[in-house]
């Protein structure tokens, strides 16, 4: 199957390295540990979709200059051994999508279920329901609001309702739980916040009990594309707004409000011949192509509240997916996004993307042969006065040397060469989501 093999062939052995070789220097400010979560079933393990493995959490603690140790460990789940478990359903998680450290607590997230707190050192403590208060599944891309530290996040299901929106306080507390009219039964992977709304997904691609992979959804040309707006503040219902030219997004760049009230969505699309080819990549169907993601290009809409119309326009022709930003510009006009940028379109290899979405120029970083990096994630360099003024950090796997490194880049200029380059003692495979979380002074 193409998702256990290659870059994505899964590693057996749970490792912890101390004093890892850097090669170039590390940024002084880089003072904290960079987690990053993928699919990793046990050895014998065939998963029916790339999304059904078992979730291994790999870990950088970086400080002072030094790559003070590396550790993976498996999130201990019942979903790893496939044992009998006395909990609901919603405990029963592979944990494998994303990880975030919210309130003080790091969790491991998959959007089926509830997530898994580990510890700093990646070792599983169980499940966590915010006290008791989240009864339902919760989206593996929730929402930091950078001025309040509120989380937002989301609860979508094949069935009726079909989905919630939820706020926790900075202190990991809900302090709202609003169920969403309108929705459907959307496969709602992602979502986006503004300053002063949630923007909510609602795709073509739609539950469907005859698909048997274990992720039961399809697109279906009946089914709506629509992009929903609910206002933050206050209980105002939500707004749908149709979009005549049908799409799936799974991953969101950013969201804002324009100087003219309109709200403003940037992420990669897919087609229905991008997504369904995308699919037999993800469950290992006849003539899957050679990368996971084909066709997938960034896309702009735009909403206006004052008329009901949105405008769409296509961004850029690279195949790009996994989009990412620098945080602090969550829910605000940002210029910069970054990507990885699949073979095709005119890229013979792996690279790192840069969009400009001010001028519409890209800066790409090439990773070389036989290297495809991972997710960047941001993060802003000491005294930063731009918004691009920062590092980004990816594992890069070399399928031709059976190795993976810990690579820094300079997000402001993706043709200077990587700043350092840290060795991992195993190759990782290539994974989904992590973030960069800050030593707490």
């Amino acid at each position: 199957m193409p998702y256990i093999s290659g870059h994505y062939a899964p590693t057996a052995d749970e490792l912890t390295a101390h004093e890892l070789t850097v090669h170039g220097t590390l940024p002084p400010e880089l003072d904290g540990r960079y987690f990053r979560n993928g699919h990793n079933p046990k050895p014998g393990v065939t998963p029916t979709h790339w999304f059904r493995g078992a979730g291994m959490l790999h870990g950088i603690r970086l400080a002072g200059g030094r790559a003070e140790w590396y550790r993976n460990r498996w999130v201990k789940t019942p979903f790893l051994d496939g044992k009998p478990f006395t909990g609901t359903e919603l405990d029963v998680s592979a944990a494998a999508t994303n990880i975030i450290f919210h309130g003080g607590r790091y969790l491991a997230l998959q959007e089926a279920n509830l997530p898994w707190e580990v510890t700093d050192e990646l070792d599983t403590v169980g499940v966590h329901d915010f006290g008791g208060k989240l009864t339902t599944s919760m989206t593996a891309h929730p929402k930091v609001d950078p001025l309040t530290g509120e989380l937002h996040f989301f609860s979508y299901s094949p069935f009726p309702p079909y989905l919630i929106y939820y706020v926790a306080d900075a202190g990991g507390e809900i302090i709202r739980a609003t169920t969403i009219d309108g929705a459907g039964p959307s496969l709602m992977h992602d979502f986006a916040i503004t300053r002063e709304h949630a923007v909510f997904l609602h795709s073509p691609v739609v539950f469907d009990a005859e698909e048997h992979s274990g992720i039961p959804y399809r697109w279906h040309d009946d089914a709506p594309f629509r992009l929903g707006v609910l206002p933050r503040h206050g209980w105002a219902e939500i707004t749908w707004f149709e979009v005549d030219n049908p799409g799936a997004i799974l991953h969101v760049a950013n969201s804002y409000v324009d100087e003219r009230g309109r709200v403003v969505l940037e992420c990669p699309r897919f087609d229905r011949a991008a997504w369904e080819t995308s699919w037999k990549w993800w469950v290992g169907a006849p003539g899957y192509p050679p990368t996971p993601s084909t066709g997938t290009t960034m896309h702009r809409w735009i909403l206006d509240p004052a008329t009901g119309q949105v405008t769409e326009e296509a961004l850029d022709d690279l195949v790009t997916e996994f989009p990412a930003i620098n945080d602090d510009f969550t829910g605000e006009r940002n210029r910069y996004s970054y990507a990885i940028g699949f073979p095709g379109a005119g890229l013979d290899g792996y690279h790192t993307v840069k969009f400009d979405t001010g001028t519409g120029q890209r800066q790409l970083f090439a990773h070389g042969h036989g290297r495809m990096p991972g997710e960047a994630v941001f993060v802003p360099a000491a005294g930063a006065t731009r918004e691009d003024d920062g590092y980004l950090l990816t594992i890069v796997s070399d399928i031709s040397t059976d190795s993976s490194q810990l690579l820094v880049m300079d997000a402001s200029d993706l043709a200077k060469p990587a700043i350092a380059a840290v060795d991992l003692p195993q190759r990782v495979p290539a994974g989904i989501h992590g973030h960069w979380i800050p030593e707490l002074g």
